[in-house]
């Protein structure tokens, strides 16, 4: 067998498989799994007084990967490093060269790019190889370690305030504070009362269309009640509607850009009810590449990205399209370029399918429903991006009744254009004023209207208007997007109520503390600014380590000031109900990350803690045990049904001298012994962890909580709740490994 051409290193083995069917397994092709080392986890790992320096070590669950690795590289001559191309992808190349650089000592190593995963762009990569873009490393590095310091830093200020377990994150409590400050805005707003005139006008057997008033004596009018409305309508009483004005005219509706990662996970959201984590995940599948019937390639380029711009190839190529498809007369006179907000991610194109020609309907058979609906998506985008303008007539009308001018508008789509590819851009159609309609008519009128309306609050974000706020305000950039919104779910800060973030009681006081005591750093300007910083340092203009050392400077002149006893009383709430237990303590609402639970004042004297929840008012209502028929196995007394920080439990109601307590099981079989349930358990430390109800008789143990969900592609009988950075909390198949919302 001949010597292998060299080693490319990737991230997936999605992608690595991918590949190395394009080169006709000339190549060795490994996957990486992502970062190999990264910052220790216990400990902050960050040498403050030499420059930041970080002490990373490598992942222990990766040894095995480790081991093929350096095994490949004895093989080669030549070492490819191919991870993606944005920040978080050139410094897994360079802790790969850094982690091998004794193996690697006097072989070629190369750092090859590309845009989309098709054999083309593989072998130009290989062509024209570069080397690792230090700029870049850095500029990863200085987030890395700005929040590793606000973590270790701010996050214990937060157990010994609030409760344990909690954390802060740089740029997630920045989000964060957006969704408090909405919610505080809805609480606070006052609706004012205004009120529109309106009716109905036709001429004979014209279309009657509808008009409000909008000016009296030839200004502009605000109604504020029902007094003053009835006023006008006296003043106008009986007089002659006549059709003062009427305009027509044309005007060209253009596409939208093409899909970057922040415009993707916003229309995702709102047409395709995807969450922003999982359009990453299956853009991802997309990305790296799907077997079309015998051939396997990247249907789409790279997904994260702040590009508009597309390539000129590519250009041409969904011109062809178009033109083959829609027609001539559809396709832009000339070709439409897109202008770029920030030269940091122009190396990048915009998010679009690596071949026009392969539209949904021609993949339609090997993709999943969701890939389908997100790659159609993509594709309509793009071909949109080429196509002529749709052509809409606005029409507005005004009719004169005496002092009074009321006003109607309407828009119809006379010339679809892009539409026809792309029917989602939003066109509101307003009235349809009858083309017969002209100046001076005499009109006929309903009675006059007087209609009572309130001003309504700000609406509450949505995961797209949040990622939208995020990227107007410059905060983040879009790789971190998802990761921002899973955080500070998993975090318990916000709950979900109808599709739209609320703060919880418990992501309110986080954020009450962290903007009373760090304002000047989680603040939106400071984050944004420090986004340009990274940005700066990406493009060789700033020194990523004083960039941290100005930063961290403020951080801890601010924790200086922090008085943590006073802080932790003003934190604590307490409660007119007097302890059950010893009759002397109040209780006090204390937080843990499972929730709120009473305890008594008189802590550590006396330990009672009871559950409770808040009724539709917000007042208490003590969560008291349940005695239960069921006898306990161990003594024979009945058992009861407890509340505790953790949600409901049953145990022996002789406790303590009985410490049974039943198993929490799932509900789900046993996968390996088929016999016993799985049953939630805790090792040592307070890890959780799921096994077998028929332990020692059966080992079978997962760290991921099985759900009693069946799965829709392969009807196996249960899934995996999952956490992933890309995905958030998602559901996963152990069968045949189908992603899906949880």
């Amino acid at each position: 067998m001949s010597k292998a051409k060299g080693l490319i290193i990737v991230e997936s083995p999605a992608k690595a498989s991918t590949i190395s069917k394009f080169l006709n397994n000339q190549y060795i092709v490994k996957a990486s799994f992502g970062h190999i080392r990264d910052l220790p986890q216990r400990k902050l790992g960050i040498d403050v007084d030499k420059n930041f320096a970080p002490q990373y070590e490598l992942d222990k669950d990766k040894s095995k990967i480790l081991g093929e690795l350096r095994e490949s590289i004895g093989k080669v001559d030549n070492i490819y490093l191919a991870s993606d191309n944005d920040r978080e992808g050139e410094a897994i190349a360079w802790h790969l060269a850094e982690t091998f650089k004794k193996e690697l000592a006097g072989k070629q190593i190369h750092r090859i790019v590309f845009n989309e995963i098709t054999s083309k762009a593989i072998n130009e990569a290989i062509k024209q190889p570069g080397s690792i873009d230090i700029a870049k490393v850095d500029a990863q590095q200085a987030r890395r370690v700005l929040d590793r310091l606000v973590g270790y830093s701010v996050s214990p200020l937060l157990w010994k305030v609030i409760a344990k377990s909690l954390s802060a994150g740089r740029v997630q409590s920045v989000a964060l504070r957006l969704i408090c400050e909405r919610e505080n805005e809805i609480r606070n707003f006052v609706p004012r009362e205004y009120w529109h005139i309106e009716a109905d006008f036709w001429r004979e057997k014209l279309p009657a269309f509808h008009a409000v008033m909008e000016k009296w004596d030839g200004k502009g009018i605000e109604i504020a009640d029902e007094k003053a409305a009835q006023g006008f309508v006296n003043q106008i009483g009986k007089s002659d509607a006549v059709l003062s004005e009427i305009k027509r005219s044309t005007r060209n509706l253009e596409p939208q850009a093409p899909f970057i990662t922040s415009t993707l996970q916003q229309e995702a959201s709102k047409l395709l009810n995807m969450q922003s984590s999982r359009t990453m995940s299956v853009a991802q599948q997309l990305y790296e590449g799907i077997d079309l019937g015998g051939e396997h390639t990247g249907l789409i380029t790279y997904m994260r990205t702040d590009s508009t711009r597309i390539a000129d190839e590519a250009i041409q190529n969904c011109r062809s399209m178009i033109e083959e498809r829609f027609g001539k007369a559809l396709l832009h006179s000339s070709v439409r370029k897109y202008s770029n907000k920030s030269s940091a991610q122009d190396a990048h194109e915009a998010i679009r399918p690596t071949d026009a020609f392969r539209s949904p309907e021609a993949v339609a058979a090997h993709l999943t429903k969701e890939q389908l609906k997100l790659y159609t998506l993509i594709w309509q985008r793009f071909m949109a991006t080429q196509m002529a303008p749709a052509k809409l007539a606005v029409t507005t009308a005004k009719i004169s009744m005496g002092p009074a001018l009321f006003g109607a508008s309407g828009t119809r789509v006379v010339e679809e254009g892009f539409i026809k590819a792309y029917p989602y851009q939003v066109i509101i159609p307003g009235e349809q004023i009858d083309s017969a309609y002209a100046k001076e008519d005499s009109l006929e009128h309903s009675e006059l209207v007087q209609k009572q309306l309130f001003t309504t609050p700000p609406s509450r974000f949505t995961e797209a208007s949040l990622i939208k706020e995020l990227e107007t305000k410059g905060i983040g950039r879009p790789s971190t997007y998802a990761s921002i919104i899973s955080t500070i779910k998993l975090r318990k800060y916000v709950q979900m109520e109808k599709k739209s973030f609320m703060p919880t009681s418990l992501g309110d006081d986080v954020n009450s503390f962290l903007i009373g005591k760090f304002e000047k750093l989680f603040n939106v300007r400071f984050t944004a600014e420090m986004e340009d910083k990274l940005d700066q340092v990406e493009l060789a203009q700033v020194i990523w380590y004083e960039l941290v050392k100005d930063y961290y400077q403020q951080l801890q002149g601010l924790i200086g000031e922090v008085d943590v006893k006073k802080e932790k009383t003003s934190f604590t709430q307490e409660t007119d109900l007097v302890c059950n237990v010893c009759n002397e303590g109040k209780m006090l609402i204390k937080r843990a990350r499972g929730g709120e639970f009473l305890a008594c004042s008189r802590y550590p004297e006396c330990k009672n803690s009871k559950s409770f929840k808040r009724d539709a008012q917000g007042q208490i209502v003590i969560l008291e045990p349940t005695m239960l028929e069921e006898k306990c196995p161990q003594c024979g007394s009945s058992l009861i049904k407890r509340h505790g920080r953790y949600g409901e439990f049953t145990a022996c109601s002789n406790y303590p001298k009985c410490k049974y307590i039943k198993p929490n099981t799932l509900g789900v079989t046993c996968p390996e012994c088929g016999k016993g349930e799985v049953v939630q358990r805790k090792n040592k430390k307070g890890n959780v962890f799921y096994s077998c109800t028929t332990y020692p008789d059966c080992k079978w143990i997962s760290n991921d909580k099985p759900v009693n969900i069946k799965c829709p592609e392969c009807g196996n009988p249960f899934l995996f709740e999952k956490h992933s950075k890309d995905d958030g909390v998602h559901l996963l198949c152990p069968k045949c490994k189908a992603k899906m919302n949880n």
